[in-house]
């Protein structure tokens, strides 16, 4: 779902899960029909895991791609888990798509990030070819550097124990892949300062090996202002955003033909509009169910004291409540997929409106579920309404969300479908007219169903019909997806390791 920035461009999210590892991202389109994409890689210790997210961006004329930095809950120097590159692939997978969803090419793309993301800019730009690599106060020395100074960010990427032998192997990434000379006509600019702790150990022994890349440029940043690693950064970013523009129009410092301008304000935009909307970290009903709450009830008075909200949000890590537009809080969802959340202070006194969403461990977040009540000084607490398998008051039909196989979803010859019933007794299912099967609704509303025979291959399109205690069908679901009997064999499930 679009959003602004704090400076007013406007911003667009989503999760790219075409590779191995979820990939989360921000995406803000290029001022006046820019032909260029940057790329930027997240430091330690920034909101939400997005680097350079605070605006500083919002004056630079080209297509800016932000990703994230979290998987699994670490950081990772978008490189690997315990060794396992799929990591990194993944999100190469998401730059490259991107780009071709811009019809640019990697002359058309810059690299970008400081410290941590430094070290990934400079990585990514040279390993995958790209033309421009803008690298602040990286580290060279990665696996040392997580070792001694990030013990978590260290055991997730080399693994348990941190073995001595996986610490020297990520250090030798970014010093040997430079040695080889691979990409020596990339455009580099590689700031540093003597003022920075790092740059006895991880810099300053490296620069000789740029001697032979026809474009480097080392930018030494000297000051007394400059007292330690952030603020090499910080204190250079009016020079930076001046050269980022440069890059974007397509000027290269140092080049002796140099091409300005590069903007088509009238070009077609349908790529990447429809990369943006496959990817939207926003999933309908059918994909990602919202939370159901079983308390407060609708338009119900309750205590200004209370209430505990309660519900259901299956296939969701968390819940996230908001009101007016601000977070009011968060909750975990348990394993049977129940939640519950309370305030932790009075509301104020009248109505209100508050908004829920799911949010899945990719990064994905349901539709928004709202909540109508009335907080009253000295209200009497309302118990909570029936479970969401039984028959709903006031004759509303039953409805049904599929979350289980997703839509579609290619499987192997076993097929489990899941998800939940509010106000239903049981689901069944339907395939050419004909009657499969049915399960029961569990009192939580969620309900899980096995044919108990293997699928033949190919698309199959179910219906799903949910039917309440009177026997009254609610409007039904339909989930289309594709059997392959080689999925089963390689131990996956969708598109996801088991």
């Amino acid at each position: 779902m679009p959003s602004p920035a704090k400076k007013g461009r406007e911003l667009i999210q989503g999760v790219d899960a075409s590779g191995t590892f979820p990939v989360q991202y921000r995406f803000a389109h290029a001022k006046g029909g820019n032909r260029h994409l940057v790329v930027v890689f997240a430091n330690f210790a920034v909101p939400e895991d997005y680097g350079w997210s605070n605006g500083v961006f919002d004056p630079v004329r080209a297509n800016i791609l932000w990703i994230k930095d979290r998987f699994d809950g670490h950081n990772s120097y978008y490189l690997c888990k315990g060794m396992d590159f799929s990591l990194e692939n993944s999100v190469a997978g998401l730059i490259f798509r991107v780009m071709e969803a811009l019809g640019l090419t990697r002359d058309d793309v810059t690299m970008w990030g400081g410290s941590k993301g430094g070290s990934a800019a400079l990585y990514f730009g040279l390993r995958y070819g790209f033309r421009n690599i803008v690298s602040l106060v990286p580290q060279f020395l990665i696996g040392t550097y997580v070792q001694r100074v990030h013990p978590k960010v260290a055991a997730f990427m080399l693994g348990e124990g941190v073995p001595e032998t996986n610490v020297r192997a990520v250090d030798a990434i970014i010093p040997d892949l430079v040695r080889s000379e691979v990409n020596r006509t990339a455009n580099i600019y590689l700031l540093s300062s003597p003022q920075d702790e790092q740059y006895p150990e991880q810099v300053e022994p490296f620069l000789g090996l740029f001697q032979r890349y026809e474009n480097f440029n080392f930018v030494f940043s000297e000051s007394p202002y400059i007292t330690e690693h952030s603020l090499v950064t910080r204190r250079n970013v009016p020079f930076l955003m001046g050269l980022v523009n440069m890059l974007a129009d397509g000027i290269a410092p140092r080049l002796g033909m140099v091409r300005n301008g590069y903007e088509q304000p009238d070009r077609d935009r349908s790529g990447i509009d429809s990369y943006l909307a496959a990817t939207s970290v926003l999933k309908s009903a059918d994909v990602f169910p919202p939370p159901l709450v079983t308390g407060p009830a609708q338009h119900s008075q309750v205590p200004r004291s209370g209430p505990r909200f309660t519900g259901t949000a299956h296939g969701a890590e968390k819940v996230s409540l908001w009101e007016h537009g601000r977070f009011l809080g968060q909750t975990n969802v348990a394993a049977d997929g129940t939640w519950s959340w309370e305030l932790g202070r009075a509301w104020s006194q009248g109505k209100h409106l508050v908004r829920l969403y799911g949010v899945h461990r990719a990064g994905y977040q349901s539709e928004r579920t709202e909540v109508h009540f009335t907080a009253v000084e000295g209200a009497a607490p309302v118990p909570a309404p029936g479970h969401a398998g039984q028959p709903p008051q006031g004759g509303r039909p039953p409805r049904v969300v599929v979350s289980a196989p997703e839509a579609l979803q290619q499987v192997g010859p076993t097929v489990v479908f899941r998800g939940f019933a509010q106000g239903a007794a049981e689901v069944r299912f339907w395939e050419n007219g004909a009657l499969l099967g049915a399960a029961a609704v569990a009192s939580d509303g969620g309900w899980a169903w096995d044919s108990g025979w293997p699928w033949p291959e190919g698309m199959h399109a179910v219906e799903v019909r949910p039917v309440d205690g009177r026997g009254a069908e609610g409007p039904p679901v339909s989930t289309q997806f594709a059997v392959l009997a080689a999925a089963a064999a390689a131990g996956y499930y969708g598109s996801q390791p088991r």
